[in-house]
């Protein structure tokens, strides 16, 4: 690939030095329909210097993406500020620009014109801009494709017009938002290489990288240092520099280490907030992740037979192709039912666990329900407001309108779908779709103790 002609000269890709970016004390909440607010980021501090790579690594709801939102000035803070090169970044600034999961690109137009939007903006002159983006697209591989349209191209190809439509700006500072997250297995390996090769031969015109991303040995691959984020809401719990030399290599003994590392640090328990206490969620707060009983069957099965109760989850990841937004949520069912325990990068079966694979069917009904009703405050509530109506119904939306008091009325319709389903598999109570009614299962074997619950 021939090196880009720009007006610029590229920043040196060596090592970290000059600071060019700062995120101070950034908060950010979102207003509800009730005036209320839903706290996405909590108390962010974050430095980004020349010349590194950081990753910014957690669970969905983790506040990563609306965080680069507010790096690049398309979203505003609720409070605390972000600073380029000492200026606070108020809007959409020249020397940062960002890569999208989605690609992005406008249909109607050509791969040539989708390039240089960015540049129009700028009041590029013509000429100067076909010069500037055709030199992206031969840096990206994409010479020849100029004419062509984004429903002509592969996958890969269109994420590698996002590339070139941010490298065509100068950037100082490129933030990317999961980049290869939509693309297949082997094509966002080659595209993650590719832009190792450039960036390690500085031959891309970035002073430094952001990115967000699920892919716990993607991040560890790529960056220089790695930010990890609690969820719900986001805070920084913990921040790893990763002493590597590229390229590295997947199977080394250091790099599993460093993936270990990540895992147990993200598998503990509830982390100090900025007051310094714990957090601890009220029974109607609490975030279901979004797993049906078949996956939570699934993986406890595999525990057992495969790994006689006991897995490292990094291990467990790479056998089962899996990713942290993939095996988490339904490691953290498990533990909410108490059929596993979660901790120090371990999954383990409880004595619950163990039972629950060697049951039958019916039996294993019976034990979904009793440790649903115990475990499950959500579900418990719903049981027991079932059990005191004299008709035994409640409307749907009575329970949405208790959960709109903490989530977002996405998290909140998404959370009493998973309870709902939890609910039905163990035959605790059961729903109506036509009718939005809820009702108590009158062949419920459940035991009265738990319908006290």
């Amino acid at each position: 690939m021939p090196h880009p002609t720009h007006d610029q000269p590229t920043p040196p890709n060596a090592a970290p030095g000059t600071e060019l970016l700062r995120v101070t004390n950034i908060r950010k909440a979102f207003r509800r329909a009730d005036d209320s607010e839903l706290l996405v980021l909590d108390s962010i501090n974050l430095t980004l210097r020349k010349g590194e790579i950081v990753g910014l690594l957690g669970r969905s709801g983790s506040g990563k993406s609306t965080l680069l939102r507010a790096i690049c000035g398309l979203v505003h803070p609720s409070s605390g500020s972000v600073t380029f090169r000492g200026h606070e970044v108020e809007g959409p600034t020249d020397g940062i620009t960002m890569v999208f999961q989605n690609f992005a690109l406008f249909p109607w137009l050509s791969v040539q014109e989708n390039v240089e939007l960015g540049l129009e903006a700028r009041q590029v002159d013509s000429k100067q801009a076909r010069i500037r983006s055709e030199s992206a697209l031969s840096l990206v591989g994409l010479s020849g494709f100029e004419s062509a349209y984004p429903k002509e191209l592969s996958g890969g190809m269109r994420q590698r017009v996002g590339f070139a439509r941010a490298l065509v700006v100068d950037p100082e500072i490129l933030l990317m938002d999961e980049p290869f997250s939509a693309l297949d297995v082997l094509t966002a390996e080659s595209l993650r290489n590719e832009f190792m090769d450039l960036w390690s031969e500085g031959r891309i015109p970035i002073g430094a990288v952001l990115i967000v991303t699920h892919n716990i040995e993607e991040a560890v691959q790529l960056c220089d240092r790695v930010v990890i984020f609690s969820s719900n809401p986001g805070r920084i719990i913990a921040e790893m520099p990763i002493h590597l030399p590229r390229p590295r290599d997947r199977n080394d003994e250091a790099f599993r280490q460093i993936v270990d590392d990540i895992y147990v640090r993200m598998t503990e328990g509830p982390q100090p907030t900025s007051t310094g206490t714990r957090q601890h969620r009220a029974p109607m707060s609490e975030r279901l992740p979004a797993v049906g009983s078949n996956q939570m069957a699934g993986l406890l099965e595999a525990l057992e037979s495969d790994y006689q109760g006991r897995a490292d989850l990094p291990q467990l990841a790479d056998a089962l192709a899996l990713e942290i937004d993939d095996l988490f949520p339904i490691a953290e069912a498990l533990h909410l039912f108490g059929f596993a325990d979660v901790g120090q990068g371990d999954i383990v079966l409880t004595h619950a666990g163990r039972a629950y694979v060697e049951a039958d069917t019916n039996a294993r009904k019976h034990i979904f329900a009793e440790h649903l009703l115990a475990h499950i405050s959500l579900a418990a509530h719903i049981h027991r407001v079932l059990v005191e109506r004299p008709n035994h119904r409640a409307p749907k939306h009575r329970f949405i309108a208790e959960l709109e008091d903490h989530f977002s009325d996405e998290e909140a319709q998404s959370v009493l779908e998973t309870a709902i389903e939890w609910g039905r598999w163990g035959e605790v109570f059961a729903y109506d779709h036509k009718s939005g009614l809820l009702r108590l299962e009158t062949n419920s074997d459940t035991p009265p103790a738990a319908a006290n619950t």
